[in-house]
């Protein structure tokens, strides 16, 4: 399993004073969206370990801006795009050959496609509990980077099954590694399965303002359905599992569809993965 592609300098950030979490986070979000499927993977307390990890990261770079995200902070928000920006090239994707080998009795698309839709709801599921717990902390100032995370660990791990199930519906678009990455990432950002195969996409999606803004509005848009599991005591827990696995669900939903109804790109070639 291997990341999309290698991780390049986000825009308006100069080389010199360029954050160094924002490696950090960029790794961590690669490791919970690696660590799906793994035993940890839709347990809370291996979860709720790399979300702690995921704050800290974040706490340092997010600083006052990471502080004001719950309040719709422009500065907050344009931070959180260009993390996910940063890390969608280095989330680690398989090809549909490893997929088939690690998953041998799944014996058609649709079967596999289940098995990752499955495991990639309950990892989902798993991050929201760990983000609401936090909630039962007396560090008010603390629960807005707890929400970021949670915000970009979802993303992590729904990037990867976006990624996942193209190449399971016979659909991986061509192009540098790097220009599938913010392709799958524009898939993710509206909800729903674009064509990537028509010429010129990958290129105009390739880390684009018009990527930036969609990124920005289904990162607005999550975090406002997120924000009740902020809520005291264990509701907020329970709270944030049932909204994460809604969202997950639903693009892994629409994603399929769309992509069933396409069809794939080259015939035969579910047989030639597992050959």
């Amino acid at each position: 399993m291997a990341p999309i592609g290698e991780p390049e300098r986000p825009e308006g950030f100069p080389e010199q004073g360029f954050p160094a979490e924002s490696d950090e986070v960029g790794a961590e979000l690669a490791r919970i969206a690696a660590e799906a499927e793994g035993p940890d993977g839709g347990s809370r307390g291996g979860t709720a370990r790399r979300m702690r990890a995921l704050a800290r990261r974040l706490g340092g770079g997010l600083g006052r801006g990471g502080r004001r995200l719950g309040a719709g902070s422009r500065g907050g928000l344009r931070m959180l795009t260009e993390r996910l920006l940063d890390a969608a090239p280095r989330i680690p994707v398989r090809d549909l050959a490893t997929l088939r080998a690690q998953h041998p009795g799944a014996r058609t698309p649709e079967e596999l496609a289940d098995v990752l839709t499955a495991g990639s709801v309950r990892a989902s599921t798993a991050v929201g509990a760990s983000a609401g717990t936090v909630a039962v902390m007396p560090l008010p100032l603390v629960m807005p980077v707890e929400l970021a995370s949670e915000l970009l660990a979802s993303a992590a791990i729904e990037l990867k099954l976006v990624a996942e199930l193209y190449a399971v519906y016979g659909q991986a678009p061509d192009g540098s590694a790097r220009q599938r990455s913010y392709a799958y990432l524009a898939v993710w950002s509206e909800g729903r399965g674009l064509d990537l195969s028509r010429p010129g996409t990958l290129l105009a999606l390739n880390r684009s303002a018009a990527l930036r803004r969609q990124v920005g509005r289904r990162l607005t848009r999550s975090g406002l359905r997120k924000l009740p599991s902020l809520a005291p005591l264990l509701a907020g827990a329970v709270i944030g599992a049932r909204v994460s696995r809604t969202d997950t669900l639903r693009l892994a939903t629409t994603v399929r569809r769309d992509l069933r109804g396409r069809g794939p790109a080259v015939p035969g070639y579910w047989e030639a993965a597992g050959a």
